[in-house]
């Protein structure tokens, strides 16, 4: 399929289940609200390494949130329930609790609840002080600044990792203006992160290595610098920078509509812009049950 003189390969990007909760985490002002934010999604790019996929979804404004401060929406996901409340009690502590001035609260009302301000409570020692509002609970925490104020639960839901597109391009320059167009356009998607550095990663992966200890080790189907040194390779000659972008969704239909809305973003700048094809990463539909067909995400529905 060519597109803008954009070649899109006939395959799909392979995703599968997550578990997922939203936080809102607001402060004093925007700034802070951004450090609190960007500070409890660190090191949270890939469940191999990192144990959860985390990311700020977007910024908000005071009459967006619960107690009409600035604040961000931020999106947890993990394999599991247990290494999700893990890894959210973990960064709530460490990275909410800790920064001045903030208050954290449900992003997520159904779903299964999960401990949110409900074990960070004990660090008031006795002196916290549990409120009802609405019927939900709240927590106020004295802390040096005034209260830490945490909603008891928010919710739990089963979201979907995973989502990818992979952008060849005639050189680095190209591929990071690509990248960077699409990430642009698929943050204005809702329910939806991209976990890696600025969204964008340049270590794509297959599963497996010729290490046993190794799960996961470098696609060289798709490393330009291997293109005459591998059997596996899936480039030509012309493709000078490979850059992936790796899509966690709260729904398929989340994932599917951020991809599509990428790929738009990059047949918008045309094939003179350097990025040359689209192509996904997969195994065969060996990884998980939610397939996103590039073609088709173009030309029709966004879900799976």
């Amino acid at each position: 399929m060519q597109t803008s003189d954009i070649q899109i390969d006939d395959t799909f990007a392979e995703a599968f289940p997550m578990r997922v909760t939203r936080v809102i985490v607001t402060a004093h002002n925007a700034r802070w609200a951004g450090i609190a934010g960007t500070t409890m999604t660190g090191f949270a790019t890939s469940v191999i390494g990192c144990g959860c996929e985390a990311g700020i979804e977007r910024e908000l404004t005071p009459d967006e949130t619960p107690d009409g401060r600035p604040g961000v929406a931020v999106l947890i996901f993990a394999m599991s329930s247990k290494d999700l409340l893990k890894q959210l009690g973990l960064r709530v502590g460490q990275c909410i609790l800790t920064c001045p001035t903030t208050a954290i609260y449900a992003g997520i009302h159904d779903g299964d609840p999960i401990a949110l301000g409900k074990n960070l409570r004990f660090f008031g020692d006795g002196w916290q002080i549990a409120k009802m509002i609405d019927g939900r609970r709240y927590w106020r925490v004295p802390v040096m600044d005034g209260e830490f104020v945490a909603e008891d639960t928010t919710g739990m839901l089963r979201g979907v990792g995973g989502g990818n597109l992979l952008l060849l391009a005639r050189d680095t320059d190209a591929a990071l203006g690509a990248a960077e167009a699409a990430v642009a356009a698929m943050r204005a998607v809702p329910n939806v992160i991209m976990p890696f550095p600025g969204g964008v990663v340049r270590s794509g992966s297959k599963v497996g290595s010729k290490y046993p200890a190794a799960s996961a080790s470098t696609n060289d189907a798709f490393c330009p610098s291997l293109f005459n040194l591998t059997k596996r390779s899936d480039l030509d000659a012309d493709t000078g920078c490979v850059m992936e972008i790796v899509i966690d969704g709260i729904t398929d239909t989340d994932v599917g509509n951020a991809m599509r809305a990428g790929m738009q973003a990059i047949l918008a700048r045309g094939a003179a812009a350097g990025c040359t094809r689209i192509s996904a990463g997969n195994y065969g539909g060996k990884l998980g049950p939610y397939h996103f067909h590039l073609r088709r995400l173009l030309g029709e529905g966004a879900s799976a």
